[in-house]
């Protein structure tokens, strides 16, 4: 009789730590806002402004984005890497980057196309890119 209790209590130790290790692996709530708000033409510059808005409850000290930036006929202008941290939990913030050689006109639509790095103060994230969502206020779409 020892044995059949032995296996169902098993049975509930292995249905714990499974569980567990669900909760844990369970990333934290909120996406990762990336609005395109504004392209300015400075001499042989494009600024790009970009508006984060960090909805999760985590602070980046790190958010190297990789974008791609198209003409009009989906022609490849540029590659670009970018870092945008540091990103508080809960706060908006707006970040400025030149385009060096670019006309603003030129660029017909900029795409989100990896995350090179990611991470908080206790380490590296791994879902960055699923967090994104981008939007545009312009003509010129942000997508990924």
């Amino acid at each position: 009789m020892t044995q059949s209790f032995r296996i169902p209590s098993a049975l509930a130790l292995v249905a714990t730590l499974f569980c567990t290790q669900v909760q844990a692996a369970t990333p934290p709530e909120g996406g990762l806002e990336i609005e395109l708000n504004k392209l300015e033409q400075r001499a042989d510059a494009c600024v790009t402004y970009l508006v984060f808005g960090n909805r999760t409850t985590i602070d980046l000290t790190s958010l190297q984005l990789e974008l791609v930036l198209f003409d009009d006929q989906g022609l490849i202008q540029q590659r670009l890497a970018l870092e945008a941290a540091p990103l508080a939990a809960g706060k908006t913030s707006v970040k400025l980057f030149e385009v060096a050689g670019t006309r603003c006109e030129q660029i017909g639509r900029i795409l989100v196309n990896g995350v090179g790095a990611c991470s908080s103060a206790e380490g590296a994230l791994t879902d960055c890119l699923q967090r994104i969502e981008p939007s545009s206020r312009l003509s010129t779409k942000l997508f990924k």
